[in-house]
């Protein structure tokens, strides 16, 4: 049988080893999670400032806009993914990282994934007291094994599942500009050893613990490479399904994934200090003109970002590209995107890559 495997973290079990990436801000809501979930992947909601894509208040309290956007994505995604499995983003980066967790936690989500720092303080005793799985997001395998060690001595407890980004995802990376492109640091060379890394743990846990592999990941073929021949538990895909009609992103951040061609994918230096792979456009080229957007930051979301020397908010950008202001932002994307030529159903999608996984595995 040449199916794409299913995926199972603890007693959660999507029918197929896709896991969509969170995507903020508010890239990845309730109407694309659902999807994907009903499609029998697993469908992430970004918690990343998600208050302030609808919520009225949010100049006001941005906090308690957050917590209650993010109640009520979850809530309308498990209402529409038909009992698929769904899982919610959250990064560490975040001043407000655990009381997000917690309130995923409270609301039944199946899995929460953090990334965008080490995971090591979470709310653990309220994260085993209940279904929730928890997934964490590395691009290294030193960072794996801190968070691990750091989880086996404080926890004596371990991670469900871990996520390796590699430098071809699109968003803030984990990696050194230099690194970006050196062959050294391919997705390919940094899972093997955090495979053999997770062993122990397995062993010593009596439970496995999937590897699943992300960034630059976009076709069937793709899929069945590096589950049969790298050994991965699953993949993550987060370009591919921006381009769906199910994404929560305007028309018009489509249009730029679909619009945008090999010359147009820049790797930007971003405001919170780290390199972030975007879609080049006007505002961009601005910024590396050395034009500030004056801004006034109401509170400190992402605790490494030094606002008073930052030339543009980077969280009221991707807002407003979110909704197709791209005067006022930018789109992150992933290696990939150039190849982006059409919007098509998360279905679509789906069929698309269950094909291009059976053709790999019939001609091997």
């Amino acid at each position: 049988m040449c199916e794409i495997p299913s995926l199972k973290i603890g007693d959660k079990e999507a029918k197929y080893a896709i896991v969509q990436g969170g995507m903020g801000v508010g890239i990845s809501l309730s109407s694309l999670a659902s999807a994907v979930a009903k499609e029998g992947g697993i469908g992430v909601i970004s918690a990343a400032e998600i208050g302030m894509v609808d919520e009225k208040d949010f100049m006001k309290h941005p906090q308690q806009a957050n917590e209650r956007a993010l109640r009520k994505e979850i809530r309308k995604t498990k209402e529409l993914s038909g009992g698929g499995i769904i899982g919610v983003n959250i990064m560490v980066a975040m001043s407000e990282f655990e009381h997000l967790f917690e309130v995923s936690v409270e609301e039944g989500i199946d899995i929460v994934f953090a990334g965008a720092g080490l995971p090591l303080d979470v709310p653990h005793e309220k994260l085993r007291n209940s279904d929730t799985k928890f997934g964490a997001i590395v691009s290294s395998d030193r960072a794996l094994k801190l968070i691990f060690r750091y989880w086996d001595r404080h926890y004596k407890d371990a991670p469900d599942c871990v996520v390796v980004e590699g430098p071809k995802a699109g968003g803030h990376l984990g990696f050194k500009p230099q690194q970006i492109d050196d062959p050294n640091f391919a997705l390919e060379k940094l899972l093997p050893p955090i495979i053999e890394a997770v062993k122990p743990y397995e062993d010593k846990y009596d439970k496995k613990i999937p590897v699943i592999a992300a960034g630059g990941i976009y076709t069937g073929e793709d899929v069945y490479r590096f589950i049969n021949q790298i050994g991965v538990d699953g993949v993550q895909m987060g370009t591919r399904f921006v381009a769906t009609y199910e994404c929560d992103a305007d028309i018009k951040f489509k249009e730029a994934y679909i619009k945008a061609k090999k010359e147009d994918v820049v790797i930007i230096k971003s405001p919170v200090g780290l390199p972030g792979r975007a879609i080049r456009n006007k505002f961009l080229e601005d910024v590396e003109k050395g034009k500030r957007q004056p801004f006034k930051c109401i509170w400190q979301c992402l605790k490494g970002c030094d606002y008073k020397k930052a030339p543009y908010c980077i969280t009221q950008a991707l807002v407003n590209a979110q909704k197709g202001r791209f005067a006022g932002g930018f789109a992150f994307a992933g290696a990939n995107v150039y190849r982006v030529d059409k919007i098509v159903s998360t279905k679509e999608l789906f069929d698309e890559l269950k094909e291009g996984y059976a053709k790999a595995c019939n001609s091997h």
